[in-house]
């Protein structure tokens, strides 16, 4: 059976108290609510509705243009307004830009509007784990649409919750960085790996396969 490539180390293995899960219950709303908030690589703004959280803007220029406008519930006055789910993951997220190894397979996440074959996509990025990476080959084969690197990597370039679906733990073929859509680019899914450990130059990065 293929495993997952891990190399998480001394760094990875954290308390159960470290490794967090966040169960995401919310109440239905109409419209998308927005919320800013502080990490150690800059501000973060994240969007929700009631399926659960439908953007994650990464510091940069889309995260000044995401804070609440016209059409979104202003959702920044005050912690008491935000869902208790909403601030939990909030609290892991800057945990997670501090270099804690958390995890958020159990996060709602809204995905009424993507293709079938991105939903699947996802699901599948979502179990690569900190310190975990596959390539876009290898997850295509993983769906069973071995000729599908492509449109994988496609999937993962309009992936809109990055982090809490973890696009940058999948790379090109031959071990090289692949896109990334969110601020910086390649340089920022090359900080996000190093963070989680692999501070090899991306050429060296050896690659592991899902497990079916």
């Amino acid at each position: 059976m293929p495993l997952l490539e891990d190399t998480r180390g001394t760094r990875g293995q954290l308390s159960a108290a470290s490794d967090r899960r966040i169960a995401m219950p919310l109440a239905e709303t109409v419209v998308d609510c927005r919320r800013e908030f502080e990490t150690a690589f800059g501000t973060c703004v994240i969007a929700w509705n009631g399926r659960g959280v439908t953007r994650l803007f990464l510091p940069g220029p889309d995260a000044a243009r995401a804070r609440p406008s016209p059409g979104f519930a202003d959702e920044t006055r005050g912690s008491e307004e935000i869902p208790e789910s909403i601030q939990r993951s909030i609290v892991a997220l800057q945990d997670y830009f501090a270099g804690r190894a958390i995890e958020f397979t159990d996060v709602a996440v809204d995905l009424s509007a993507t293709s079938p074959f991105h939903r699947r996509a996802y699901d599948a990025a979502r179990a690569l784990a900190w310190g975990q990476r596959t390539s876009y080959g290898d997850l295509a084969r993983h769906l069973g649409s071995p000729g599908a690197a492509r449109a994988v990597g496609q999937a993962m370039a309009r992936n809109r919750v990055p982090i809490i679906i973890p696009c940058h733990r999948v790379l090109a073929g031959g071990g090289r960085i692949g896109g990334f859509s969110a601020p910086g680019g390649a340089v920022t899914k090359q900080r996000l790996l190093e963070l989680e450990g692999h501070n090899e130059p991306a050429a060296q990065l050896p690659l592991g396969l899902l497990h079916r």
